[in-house]
């Protein structure tokens, strides 16, 4: 059988940030239900998209505002970010505070990972890599932007990549 382990979202935050987030959690409304929508077609015949909150840009793109973040580290920036599919390690950097970057440096695989995607489209277990892949930045605790603005960008753009099947990444 599978064995249980617990994941500390917290371990990067001191004990008092660590306590009043878990209070704001606990005041949050409880979600009632889950949308799920199975596939339409068989995942060697899908377009596959990956979105990761590990708040990754490329070089030449504005980068996630981490001045804001510093001076309000309960605040994390809400906007979004879009990745080709040809994107390289050496193209791309990770702004965001509120996480380890070390593994992301090591291996951008581990938050965004397009090499393994491209190797499951050439291995055909994957219909093709979307053109574009999207990255925002996790820890947003306030989330009405992101909501509002980014999340409904973010879906006209898989739409018009025709995305059937998108990975999550939270980080």
């Amino acid at each position: 059988m599978y064995e249980t382990k617990e994941v500390d979202s917290f371990c990067y935050v001191d004990g008092l940030t660590r306590r009043i987030v878990k209070g704001w959690i606990e005041r949050e409304p409880p979600i009632t239900e889950i949308p799920w929508t199975p596939l339409k077609k068989p995942l060697e015949s899908s377009t596959v998209a990956l979105i990761s909150s590990a708040g990754v840009c490329l070089n030449e793109d504005q980068p996630f505002d981490q001045q804001g973040e510093r001076e309000n580290p309960w605040w994390g920036d809400p906007s979004y970010r879009v990745i080709p599919k040809t994107a390289t390690e050496q193209e791309i950097k990770v702004c965001h505070l509120h996480i380890d970057r070390r593994f992301a440096e090591e291996d951008l695989n581990s938050i965004l990972p397009l090499e393994r995607l491209g190797e499951l489209e050439s291995a055909k277990k994957i219909g093709r890599s979307a053109e574009n892949h999207y990255s925002f930045m996790g820890y947003i605790l306030k989330p009405d932007v992101l909501l509002s603005d980014s999340t409904p960008a973010i879906i006209r753009g898989l739409q018009a990549d025709e995305v059937d099947a998108v990975v999550l990444l939270p980080v």
